[in-house]
């Protein structure tokens, strides 16, 4: 997933059969998907020898040549080799947002103001903008749920609330011209309209 687009690009993959047997993984990318690829075989960075993550940063955006992501396994029974093609704007998908904070807005007995902040691993939020799904529901309300949304802003004033009710708060981040996926969301955190009169 392409989670702090446009610089990085996360790779993870899993094994088809476990194996207690010492396996290490090679992975390299190259964009283009001939032999002759346009940009050379290049390696995708691993955090740490035998990690099943790695992360690709020279990215070219917009462009309808795909990348070619290529994961070799090998132990001492052999090697085997996987590929995984895909073009970048298709695979973005934000982290969650970040510092969500809810909070009463005094002598509005009906309404909760809620903030938040982009992810900290999206780059440029200023320059590449994401837009906003918002998920409510009441304390013992059981599934009821509900989203209303997507909103470029980076707060909310959620109103037509029962005063007194404790409500419980989540936001889900998606690339601005909707390339991609939406994020997961983020943690909950919850809030009562203002009680006073």
């Amino acid at each position: 997933w392409a989670i702090g687009y446009p610089q990085t690009i996360n790779c993870t993959w899993t094994v088809d059969a476990a194996t207690h047997l010492d396996t290490c993984f090679i992975a390299t990318y190259r964009h283009g998907v001939g032999a002759k690829g346009t940009g050379g075989e290049r390696e995708c960075i691993q955090p740490a020898a035998r990690a099943r993550s790695c992360s690709i940063s020279d990215v070219q955006m917009f462009s309808i040549t795909p990348y070619v992501l290529s994961v070799t396994a090998a132990n001492p029974l052999g090697a085997a080799t996987s590929y995984f093609h895909f073009i970048v704007e298709q695979i973005i998908k934000p982290d969650p947002p970040e510092d969500l904070t809810v909070s009463p807005i005094p002598g509005e007995r009906k309404k909760l103001l809620l903030q938040w902040k982009p992810p900290a691993s999206w780059p440029f939020p200023e320059y590449f903008s994401l837009k906003y799904l918002i998920s409510y529901a009441r304390d013992g309300g059981g599934s009821s749920n509900r989203t209303i949304g997507p909103y470029e802003q980076t707060s909310f004033n959620l109103t037509g609330l029962r005063p007194g009710t404790i409500y419980h708060l989540q936001v889900a981040a998606k690339d601005f011209t909707d390339y991609g996926k939406y994020s997961s969301w983020s943690p909950s955190v919850s809030g009562t309209p203002w009680t006073q009169l």
